[in-house]
């Protein structure tokens, strides 16, 4: 263990943000000679949430992906679209083969440290970040910090703020119950009154599935509300009577314009959820963690603020437009993503997602949501 309380940088969280951010400074052989800190108050031993996106290439998460999938279907109550995801590859990861295969990687960096603590107190003191735990008290040049700003909960409502909240089971069934081959991205034939909810089922076999009810909501729900619809859909939609629950998983994600940037300053920089890296119009998170952490590098290898160049207006100015539609017309989520999947190609819809779109494909998108409610949206926006 290193004997110094001085680090080069202390990492806040060991989640996905933490773990992403650590495993690109051991990747370069500029932080050969920094020392690391990587503070949870947690050894990450659970399997507690599932990360799923797309790419076109083996990328280093290859060897623990889970499962991957080259179609899927988006369900509404008036037609089912049907996407083949060619030269994209949906996968899956289970957060605990994340935690692993990071904590294996880094503990062979003698240059990287893992301490179990729970951080109380960070703060600035002249070019020093001080980080007080419940044992110790440490001190870096630079921090990274995964946790949610205590402004959150007191400023959210005057941003525009949607909760993706869920709830999900593993179940397996006896018999063949799943087409193994095809994701059910969104099924929004079942529904809690006039607002935005779809069922997601991840097929991990022909007998096991992951079957997730998720609301796109204000307001949140109790436990089992969500268990109430996951049961009927089970039993209505899939046609399964006889199962087992293996897991279960549970998340509240923010889909915010909170402006969680403006927690940064040239030394402490907040990341993952607590950084606004959740993209605000779908709750998807693990490449946009990817794509971020490497501009983190980039910017500190360059001696510029950690922090510099991580988002793209144009996208924060789309999502914005998003969430207010969703705010003002939650019933109308059904329609938004009908419209979005159907009328699109499967390459311009992952680009623009993953904010790599041109000008002319961001056209595509927005006319094919042409609407009043967009229109109103987006001069409210204005």
């Amino acid at each position: 263990m290193h004997n110094s309380s001085h680090f080069d940088y202390i990492i806040i969280g060991n989640g996905l943000a933490g773990l992403q951010l650590a495993l690109k400074m051991a990747s370069d052989a500029f932080f050969n000679d920094k020392q690391v800190a990587l503070i949870d108050h947690s050894e990450k031993k659970l399997n507690d949430k599932t990360w799923s996106f797309w790419e076109t290439k083996p990328s280093l998460w290859n060897g623990i992906v889970f499962r991957s999938w080259k179609k899927a279907s988006i369900i509404t109550s008036k037609k089912t679209t049907h996407l083949t995801l060619k030269p994209y590859s949906y996968k899956s990861i289970r957060s605990i083969d994340f935690y692993n295969e990071a904590k294996t990687k880094l503990k062979k960096h003698h240059n990287i440290h893992f301490i179990i603590d729970g951080v109380e107190l960070v703060r600035e003191e002249n070019d020093n970040i001080i980080v007080t735990t419940k044992q110790n008290t440490f001190t870096a040049s630079y921090a990274f910090d995964s946790r949610i700003p205590k402004t959150f909960s007191e400023l959210s409502k005057q941003s525009l703020t949607i909760l993706q909240h869920f709830k999900g089971w593993v179940i397996k069934t006896e018999q063949e119950s799943f087409d193994e081959t095809k994701v059910i991205m969104m099924d929004y034939r079942l529904k809690d009154g006039n607002q935005t909810t779809f069922t997601y089922v991840l097929p991990f076999s022909k007998t096991e599935a992951l079957v997730e009810f998720t609301y796109f909501t204000e307001q949140l729900v109790n436990d089992e509300t969500y268990s109430k619809f996951i049961k009927k859909y089970i039993k209505e939609y899939l046609k399964i009577d006889s199962y087992t629950i293996v897991e279960t998983e549970t998340g509240i994600i923010p889909m915010t314009t909170f402006p969680f940037e403006k927690h940064n300053s040239k030394r402490l920089t907040k990341i993952g959820t607590a950084g606004g890296w959740v993209k605000a119009s779908t709750g998807y998170s693990f490449k946009h963690t990817e794509k971020k952490t490497a501009q983190i590098i980039e910017n500190i290898k360059a001696n510029k603020a950690p922090s510099n160049k991580l988002f793209k207006s144009k996208f924060k100015f789309y999502d914005k437009v998003f969430l207010k539609v969703l705010k003002d017309d939650n019933h109308k989520g059904e329609w938004i993503f009908q419209q979005f999947y159907n009328k699109n190609s499967v390459e311009t819809m992952f680009k623009f997602l993953d904010e790599e779109s041109n000008f002319f494909e961001d056209l595509k998108i927005m006319s094919s949501l042409f609407s009043f409610s967009f229109i109103k949206a987006f001069f409210r926006t204005l």
